[in-house]
């Protein structure tokens, strides 16, 4: 099961309002980095076949089964730190971050 704070529904129902096309964001991960995974947000216009299909308050968050496996437990953030703003992840299942924090592994 993957989680959103208000702060990250309301981030991502504002950007979804101003797209004003599509059904919801793709939540994943991908190879690539110098830990191995990163995560990947998109928007969606149509869930492809097999994919979990969530809905979290406004938000419809689609996600392919292979990411689903580490990705479980997510809770996805949006946070404000100085003049910094984005998406943030706290994910149960990373056992190690590379130094920027760019990418994971598990």
């Amino acid at each position: 099961m993957i989680t959103m704070t208000s702060a990250a529904e309301q981030q991502m129902v504002k950007h979804l309002e101003h797209r004003s096309t599509g059904v919801g964001v793709r939540l994943g991960v991908r190879t690539n980095g110098c830990s191995g995974l990163s995560y990947l947000l998109e928007f969606v216009d149509t869930p492809e076949g097999g994919d979990v299909v969530m809905q979290c308050g406004d938000v419809m968050l689609v996600i392919d089964p292979k990411s689903l496996i580490y990705l479980d437990g997510t809770e996805l953030d949006y946070v404000r730190e100085g003049l910094n703003e984005g998406f943030q992840f706290r994910n149960p299942n990373v056992k190690d971050e590379c130094g920027c924090g760019e990418s994971f592994h598990v």
